[in-house]
């Protein structure tokens, strides 16, 4: 009897994937739940297991588009599993023993002529100009059209951030302003109590990300056409924040979203970005962890970017770009001293916020962060 594989649902507004790598060909034996292939979709990659344990018959060839429900290949479950059998010792070649043959065959003498038959022999008897264009003949005949240059398909991942990137900049009205944050409270807060919440959260690392989507979340709420977006004619507001947190990986750009992270604590909001960073670079991330974000927080400063002009994360409203952390001169009461400064930038769709809205809301953002206590107190 045979099963077909086929292809599962792919998660919200997905119904398109491609064959990206078949982990086991036709005539293997597998067995149920073990790994048959790769499907990439627009988010993300996953794995399609065996419906049932059998030889592979048939399949799709990679590269191929499909939707869900194809039959990517047939199972033949009436298979039998393969049985490894073992040689009698007797019957075993002696491998390393030389045959008597080999044994009495004489040796060449070292400086003796090749044989006329030989490759050797037969281009030592051209004249040695004839041979240097040969060999030059063959070795153009040989090199690549373009030599130094490699052509490989663009991953179905990378194709949806480039349309996605390009999309944003010519439907939105992209306008960013930029502002500077001193770290010192923040910095020393972390010093203060790392160790504690380290312990009283079993493990859990306290990192400047949990300070920023606090700040972020809190500002939004009082500017919520922030994170609204633009639907057709209308506007839709929402009184919750899908925060998305940004996270590079070999593959590419993946935006996770810690859905209400406005209710969220400090601990909780460590552990849900550890989490995904390890999973985003497993390729183990969930379809549904990968859409309805709001607002988006991006961090080219762990890569050490000093300033950048963040894209905004279509259909959003806003995105907020951290950057690296500098020791710089800053005046405080007429005198300068050396501070932790951090460059941030909201990129915001003018069509529906106002200069004076972005403006404020990454001053309430900036404020946040430099006495974290307002975001205790919820002032």
């Amino acid at each position: 009897m045979s099963v077909e594989i086929r292809v599962p649902e792919l998660g919200e507004s997905l119904t398109v994937a491609t064959v990206a790598r078949w982990l086991k060909q036709p005539g293997s034996y597998v067995k149920e739940g073990e790994p048959l292939l790769e499907l990439e979709t627009d988010k993300v990659s996953l794995e399609v297991p065996a419906p049932v344990s059998g030889e592979i018959r048939q399949s799709v060839p990679e590269g191929q588009e499909v939707e869900v429900g194809q039959a990517l290949g047939v199972i033949d479950e009436t298979a039998a599993p393969p049985v490894a059998e073992e040689r009698p010792e007797t019957e075993r070649p002696a491998a390393t023993a030389p045959t008597e043959a080999a044994a009495e065959k004489p040796s060449a003498p070292q400086n003796s002529p090749p044989s006329p038959a030989s490759p050797t022999a037969a281009s030592q008897s051209r004249p040695a100009a004839e041979q240097g264009v040969a060999e030059q003949t063959l070795s153009q005949r040989q090199a690549p059209e373009k030599e130094g240059v490699r052509r490989v398909p663009m991953s179905r991942l990378r194709q949806t951030i480039a349309r996605n990137l390009k999309s944003a900049q010519n439907t939105a009205a992209i306008l960013t302003t930029f502002n500077e944050v001193d770290m010192s409270a923040v910095r020393d807060m972390r010093a203060r109590y790392r160790d504690l919440f380290e312990k009283r959260h079993e493990g859990t690392r306290l990192g400047f990300m949990s300070f920023f989507a606090r700040a972020v979340t809190q500002a939004l709420s009082e500017f919520p056409s922030v994170n609204a977006q633009i639907e057709g004619d209308e506007i839709v507001y929402r009184d919750h924040v899908n925060l998305g947190i940004a996270v590079g990986t070999e593959r590419g750009l993946v935006v996770p979203v810690l859905r209400h992270a406005d209710e969220m604590s400090f601990a909780e909001i460590e552990r849900r970005i550890a989490d995904f960073g390890k999973r985003a670079r497993m390729n183990a991330l969930k379809l549904q962890e990968l859409s309805g974000g709001t607002f988006t927080i991006t961090n080219g400063g762990i890569f050490g970017s000093l300033l950048s002009t963040p894209i905004l994360n279509a259909p959003q409203s806003g995105v907020l770009g951290m950057h690296a952390i500098q020791d710089r001169p800053v005046a405080r009461d007429g005198e300068v001293v050396i501070r932790p400064m951090m460059y941030i930038a909201l990129s915001y769709d003018h069509r529906l916020v106002d200069g004076r809205e972005a403006v404020s809301f990454l001053v309430r953002v900036k404020e946040n962060l430099e006495d974290p206590s307002r975001l205790l107190l919820g002032v």
